[in-house]
């Protein structure tokens, strides 16, 4: 069982560099999250309401803790335009010390 100070990944991603940038901003202005990675767009092959669909997408790397993951789930859920976005949780089991208490300390900080 997490913690709620246990760190967490959210992965997610965007239909668009736009969209994903004002999802980072306000998931880090609203102290859910301390970090928003933004990747370079990628294709996704994946099957929808039985056929198969291929998009571009912009992957999202977010860093908060165990604690604020479904603020961080709900959020992104809200903001998306999709109905079914990929929002995927990974705990963290390990890493630098001190950015570990970065993340912490910028989550908690916020609250």
């Amino acid at each position: 069982m997490l913690r709620d100070d246990d760190i967490v990944l959210v992965i997610s991603n965007a239909p668009d560099l736009l969209l994903a940038k004002r999802m980072a901003h306000v998931l880090v202005e609203d102290g859910l999250a301390a970090c928003v990675n933004l990747g370079a767009p990628i294709l996704s092959i994946y099957r929808w309401e039985g056929e198969i669909e291929g998009a571009d997408e912009i992957p999202m790397w977010i860093k908060t803790t165990a604690g604020r993951q479904q603020a961080v789930i709900q959020t992104l859920a809200k903001l998306h335009p999709y109905d079914v976005p990929e929002i995927i949780v990974v705990p963290v089991i390990g890493g630098s010390a001190p950015y570990l208490d970065w993340v912490r300390a910028q989550v908690n900080g916020a609250q």
